[in-house]
């Protein structure tokens, strides 16, 4: 019994140490810059959406700074357009 008391309270130990371990990893790499701030800058978001029917949505895409418009049906996607030029590009 005893040894079984041991065991556990061993196993627990080891744990309680490897989840400090992770811990203190964690804040070391969010403090030195290694690990992704939250709130940085995405690439890739839905800026408006538009009901046309019940099956069919545009959607207002901006990536990289750009936007593009789709359209969304239900097993047909399409790409209409981009809406705007990227800085410098005529």
């Amino acid at each position: 019994m005893t040894s079984l008391a041991s065991t556990v309270l061993f196993a627990i130990a080891a744990l309680a140490a490897v989840l400090c371990l992770v811990w203190a990893s964690a804040r070391v790499a969010r403090f030195s810059g290694l690990a992704p701030r939250a709130g940085t800058a995405r690439r890739l978001g839905v800026v408006e959406t538009l009901a046309l029917d019940p099956r069919r949505r545009l959607y207002i895409v901006r990536c990289d700074g750009r936007e593009l418009l789709l359209l969304a049906a239900n097993n047909h996607d399409a790409l209409i357009g981009w809406l705007n030029r990227p800085e410098g590009e005529r």
